[in-house]
């Protein structure tokens, strides 16, 4: 139909597309982007450094003030530009190039010793990438957790949040809070209502595609306080100043949209979206990513 109102080329089944390679198989779809990350790391020298087990070493803040400022700063700028463009199928770097960028105005020797080390966690698995199951079920499912006071600067919170269309990630984020929350409730409660606006678009967009998602959507977080003021159709004194978000979690849960669920803070998907973890509590929350390498020497289907 576009063919005859148009001129346009059939490229055949997609192989390669702004630097993302697809990989199809009866099991689902493979998309990585492991020639941009190689590209990376030969650009920055690192092709032959030593592997992290981590994106960010744990405990460890960054500032804007700690630190050499940069003599060429673009030279920081034009990686975190390029680490941020990798997130697209890295969901497991997000956090740490989230906290690059925030830096990139006058970035520090310190600033450009943490991009390093994304870049040697990135040596270890080049060729990993998101895999798309084709048994998967049409039915999503959200992870939000913040981490309250996370910036030493603002004390302002981070909101990360990752939903699943059946076993599939396709939706996920970190981003700074716009304000500073009295407690981790609120800030629970902020990241709540950032996951509810992204789950309802996601339903609008299956119902364009003529996609019918089963609802309510299960929205897993692990602080019991702000599951229950999305629950509760009350307003107390202390929840005033955060009314709005009220609103939008608790007119969706009353539509039956979504249904809040309480989860171990163990077991929260979301955790590593809004701070640096152990090594073993990162390989926990990596593995459940959904992340495969077909280029690793163990993976039977090796791609050449």
């Amino acid at each position: 139909m576009l063919d005859d109102s148009f001129k346009i080329k059939d490229l055949g089944q997609l192989n390669y597309f702004l630097g993302i390679e697809a990989f199809r198989s009866p099991n689902g779809l493979n998309l990585c982007q492991r020639k941009y990350t190689l590209d990376i790391l030969q650009e920055n020298g690192f092709l032959d450094a030593k592997p992290a087990k981590t994106s960010c070493t744990q405990g460890h803040k960054l500032t804007s003030t700690d630190g050499i400022l940069l003599q060429k700063p673009e030279v920081f700028r034009r990686l975190v530009g390029k680490l941020l463009y990798l997130t697209n199928t890295r969901p497991d770097i997000v956090y740490a190039v989230q906290q690059l960028s925030q830096y990139v105005d006058k970035p520090r020797d310190t600033h450009l010793a943490a991009a390093h080390r994304v870049l040697r966690y990135l040596k270890g698995s080049p060729g990993k990438g998101l895999f798309y199951s084709s048994a998967s079920q049409i039915k999503l499912q959200g992870f939000s957790d913040s981490d309250w006071a996370n910036c030493t600067e603002t004390r302002k919170s981070i909101t990360g949040y990752c939903i699943y269309l059946g076993n599939s990630l396709i939706s996920w984020k970190t981003k700074k809070q716009a304000t500073v929350s009295k407690s981790s409730s609120e800030a629970e409660y902020r990241a709540l209502a950032s996951t509810v606006c992204e789950i309802q678009w996601l339903i609008y967009l299956l119902t364009d595609l003529n996609v019918q998602c089963s609802t309510p959507v299960a929205l897993f977080c692990d602080n019991r306080s702000a599951v229950a003021i999305g629950e509760n159709h009350v307003f107390h004194e202390r929840t005033k100043h955060i009314d709005i978000d009220c609103h939008i979690v608790k007119q969706k849960v009353h539509q039956g949209v979504i249904k809040l669920m309480s989860i171990p803070s163990h077991k929260q998907i979301a955790d590593g979206f809004t701070k640096p973890l152990p090594i073993a509590f990162f390989d926990t929350f990596h593995t459940k990513l959904g992340l495969q390498d077909l280029h690793a020497p163990a993976y039977g289907g090796v791609m050449k």
